[in-house]
């Protein structure tokens, strides 16, 4: 009985831990690495995809499950596990997906012919992605299936997205038992829509994410506790609706399709009907982004079974919790196109929520220069997105090779993550009564991910671990399973991220001093012709701007 880590492993995509039992290959998640986990592990699959028997999902987001349509392209013919909600998004978002790697294997393509090489593959197309849903089986919260001879499975509701699941793996090989728990993503507590996460009692070894294991999440000012009800989360979401409008401007919202777009439309339907823009008769609102209609279809229609108490008693008055008059789709071109001309105030909500690629970048280049706009982040922003400079409090950026000033108020909605944060996971961990053989952290980056496996070794008293990349271990020889190393402290992530940004900078540094240079000589052409004069005189004014700008708030930063 062996566990082999090949995804998330240190990392925070790419979820794929294979478990051998009884002959069989049991594969829990085969998520898409992406960003620094792509360069590092690399996105092709390192097993035999034709030699996998069955394949269990926590849920639908891409890090977990990008991969499917590969594997079946590869050879899979087993079976995969799944909550109902889980296969319905899966079903748009691997086509998605799909649809994403043919465009940028077209457009690889092109570069390399005109390079004189050879085209790109797709990594899978629209049609895999089609033909992974016909092996997709559908299983139910809290029923016990026997899917093999020593093999059975339970899927637990987490609490992250709807349809998602915490598995417990009951598992016999010869006279030897053993339970598995996979906690996938666990929720945050009191998110719009979906329930908290649910809690299991009972495990050998449990496989859980840290994604926050190190930090706590920004509550609202009004939050008591980890308790952040509705009612806040709306407030805090129509003072800013409020003043925008009252300005002129827009809201414009980067959001995650899935997920974070309906919960974001739940407050908005609060504010609508409880009128908590008193000075507002209107908030007429525009979701535009073709996955995040489909999803909202999803969302809209499946919530049986997934929802939380105060959405059940919305649909049994017949009220749907995320749809409202005001509220306008858009999936054509044009449509989003007119958005940008209208003269009257809006939100809308667009993908992607770092706004590293979609339709939001258009939105951002109509709206950040407009001070009477604001720009509201829903969503974490990693280093190095558009997303990331906006909020960080960039003065200008590039869209579209054109440089935009922002001008337009920049905030961030507070208590909305969809991940535990430490408190969250540690109450996870602490639910369960019989005492863990061993706990597996996976789901959180190189200093995040060995860190909290100390944290909980030091201070649950827990035998742990972080596994790396193709790490694999038996798990009938738990004397031979390794042990976190002490470490009582950690880099912080915004630690680190300066650390990153310094060395970032000084690589830079020659190339300022060689700009400063080309703009100098170009500046003392004899024949120097106007309109490259006045575009030469530009940029030097921006330059000058944006070093002066720095070096006095560098100096208000460092006190």
């Amino acid at each position: 009985m062996h566990i082999t880590f090949f995804g998330a492993a240190q990392q925070v995509t790419g979820s794929c831990t294979l478990v051998e039992c009884n002959g069989k290959y049991l594969l829990v998640d085969c998520g898409l690495p992406q960003g620094n986990d792509e360069k590092e592990a690399g996105i092709e699959l390192p097993f035999d995809a034709a030699a996998i028997d069955y394949v269990f999902l926590t849920h639908a987001h891409i890090d977990h499950t990008g991969r499917i349509p590969y594997l079946v392209r590869n050879g899979f013919k087993g079976k995969i596990f799944a909550t109902s909600a889980t296969a319905e998004l899966c079903e748009i978002m691997l086509a998605d997906s799909g649809h994403i790697q043919e465009m940028e294997a077209e457009w690889k393509s092109r570069k390399a012919t005109r390079a004189g090489k050879k085209g790109v593959e797709p990594l899978y197309t629209v049609e895999d992605a089609q033909k992974s849903m016909r092996f997709f089986e559908s299983c139910v919260y809290e029923e016990i299936c026997e899917i093999d001879e020593g093999i059975k499975v339970r899927f637990i509701d987490a609490g992250h997205l709807l349809g998602s699941s915490s598995i417990e793996l009951w598992l016999k090989e010869g006279k030897e038992r053993r339970k598995l728990v996979f906690s996938g993503d666990i929720g945050n507590f009191d998110q719009p829509l979906i329930k908290d996460p649910d809690y299991i009692d009972e495990a050998d070894f449990v496989i859980m994410e840290s994604t926050y294991g190190n930090r706590t999440h920004k509550k609202p000012e009004q939050a008591v506790g980890n308790s952040i009800p509705t009612a806040v989360r709306a407030a805090e979401l129509a003072e800013i609706i409020e003043r925008t409008f009252k300005r002129g401007g827009n809201v414009v919202i980067p959001s995650f399709a899935v997920g974070r777009t309906q919960e974001i439309l739940y407050l908005l339907r609060v504010i609508i009907e409880k009128k908590l823009c008193p000075t507002i008769t209107d908030i007429p609102v525009f979701v535009d982004s073709p996955l995040s209609v489909k999803a909202t279809h999803v969302f809209a229609g499946n919530l049986f079974g997934y929802m939380d108490e105060e959405t059940m008693e919305l649909v049994n008055k017949g009220i749907n919790p995320i749809l409202f008059p005001s509220l306008v789709t858009i999936t054509d071109v044009e449509d989003s196109k007119a958005l940008n001309r209208r003269r009257e105030s809006c939100v809308i909500i667009s993908s992607s929520g770092m706004c590293e690629a979609g339709r939001i970048k258009h939105h951002l280049k109509h709206n950040l220069w407009r001070s009477e706009s604001t720009v509201l982040f829903s969503g974490y922003q990693a280093g190095g997105t558009l997303g990331r400079s906006i909020l960080d409090g960039a003065r200008h950026v590039t869209i579209f090779g054109e440089q935009i000033d922002v001008r337009c108020e920049v905030c961030e909605l507070h208590g909305i993550s969809g991940h535990a944060d430490q408190e969250g996971l540690v109450k996870w961990l602490k639910s369960f009564k019989k005492e863990i053989r061993h706990v597996f952290v996976v789901h959180g980056d190189k200093e995040v991910a060995p860190w909290f496996a100390s944290f909980i070794s030091r201070t649950m008293g827990l035998k742990a671990y972080a596994p790396k990349v193709m790490e694999r271990f038996d798990l009938l020889k738990e004397q031979t399973l390794p042990l976190a190393h002490d470490m009582k402290d950690t880099v912080l992530p915004y630690i680190r991220e300066l650390e990153e940004a310094l060395e970032s900078l000084k690589s830079q540094e020659d190339t300022l001093r060689a700009v400063v240079q080309r703009m100098e000589t170009a500046g003392k052409e004899p024949h120097l012709e106007e309109k490259k004069a006045v575009r030469l005189t530009n940029a030097i004014y921006r330059l000058a701007s944006d070093l002066e700008y720095l070096k006095t708030k560098w100096g208000s930063d460092a006190d």
